[in-house]
């Protein structure tokens, strides 16, 4: 196997780190104050080609591939898990929209985006339950003129920044399912619609909420695709953002162990570094084991997908897996820094807290180990 980057995926990806290194690394833990991302900072990252690297050519992207992509996301991660949020968002929902979208809006919407002009969010997830996802109660009843929206969806990230929202709404009848469900791309300002913020543990500058729909009017251009064909678009989205989430989560960790390891050497301790004691070292030793082969089951995830291969099991892994190391291996880091790890001025606590939220987002681990069973050994291993 040939594990080697091209030298154009080299070159992104060092583009991704210095960004990160010199623009994003020194704001970190007070970034986390504004509970936002700046704007300016948003189109600075456009302006260098950070988002939306794999959106097609004719839409502003640069048409690289999955890997590329995961490569910036982790790039950006490195200092700042919530700002890479703009790279995940732009990448799954540009390329719904170049895929599936109405031609007038993708062709507006995403160079917008991958210019850093505009942020789009997901609504799939609603009170009654996240995991049920294809169980929607957000009704678009047909009228006269399209189609008009009644519902609430809730966990969305970057709500409070995006200008407009990719929803998935019930069209058919209730006992449908998955099949009942279409796509909508809908702007945030229209009457009817309003928003409200939840305070997170983490990843504050993401600004997470819930949107209510009343009596929203929606023209047909504004649905992604046909009528009941939105619960199959966004899930074949979530076996790549899956995988790029795991990158995502990865890279602070791995930020955490790196400082962790110049620590043990720096601190002494009963006359010789700390690096000296076995039992010090060993457990950075595992964590560096596990965030490595974490790492290769990512971009192997990612490979599989840019080669046309089925990779929803390995995306799955990604997405339980991932973030579970992550956190383990910052909760290590911190207690070998003792009271020092322990204090909000050392950013091993920010990271923890931001890393914990994607623990739950995008599927739990125990959806994502269901999903593992049913490509296994098929439908039987799936709860009824």
């Amino acid at each position: 196997m040939d594990f080697s980057l091209t030298p154009e995926q080299q070159q992104i990806g060092e583009t991704a780190r210095r960004f990160a290194a010199e623009k994003l690394a020194p704001g970190y833990i007070s970034r986390e104050q504004e509970r936002r991302i700046a704007p300016s900072l948003v189109r600075e990252m456009g302006a260098v080609g950070l988002i939306g690297v794999d959106l097609p050519e004719a839409f502003g992207g640069l048409g690289a591939d999955g890997v590329t992509a995961g490569l910036v996301v982790e790039g950006i991660a490195g200092a700042d898990l919530g700002v890479a949020y703009v790279q995940l968002l732009g990448s799954l929902m540009g390329s719904i929209l170049a895929r599936h979208g109405p031609s007038e809006i993708a062709s507006d919407v995403v160079p917008r985006i991958c210019r850093g002009e505009t942020l789009v969010a997901l609504g799939l997830t609603e009170p009654r339950g996240g995991s049920d996802a294809a169980n929607l109660q957000l009704k678009a009843r047909r009228d006269n003129e399209g189609y008009v929206l009644d519902g609430e969806k809730t966990s969305i990230s970057m709500i409070e920044q995006a200008e407009s929202i990719v929803i998935f709404a019930r069209t058919g009848e209730a006992d449908a399912g998955a099949r009942g469900v279409t796509a909508f791309h809908v702007p945030l300002d229209l009457p009817g619609i309003s928003r409200s913020s939840f305070n997170d543990v983490g990843s504050k500058i993401v600004g997470r909420g819930s949107v209510f729909f009343q009596d929203v009017k929606v023209p047909d251009e504004w649905r992604i695709g046909g009528e009941g064909e939105g619960f199959r678009t966004v899930m074949q989205g979530f076996d790549y953002s899956r995988a790029l989430i795991g990158l995502q989560v990865l890279a602070p960790a791995r930020a955490s162990l790196e400082e962790t390891w110049q620590y043990v050497t720096a601190r002494q301790a009963f006359g010789h570094p700390l690096a000296r004691y076995q039992g010090v070292t060993e457990p950075l030793a595992e964590a560096e084991t596990l965030l490595t082969a974490a790492r290769l089951l990512c971009y192997r995830t990612l490979w599989l997908r840019d080669q046309g291969m089925p990779h929803t099991s390995e995306a799955a892994m990604c997405k339980w897996w991932a973030p579970k190391t992550a956190f383990q291996t910052i909760h290590r880091c911190l207690l070998t820094h003792g009271h020092s790890g322990y204090t909000m001025d050392l950013p091993h606590q920010q990271r923890l807290r931001d890393v914990m939220g994607l623990q739950i987002g995008d599927g739990t681990e125990q959806i994502q180990k269901m999903i593992i069973a049913r490509e296994k050994i098929g439908r039987v291993a799936v709860p009824y």
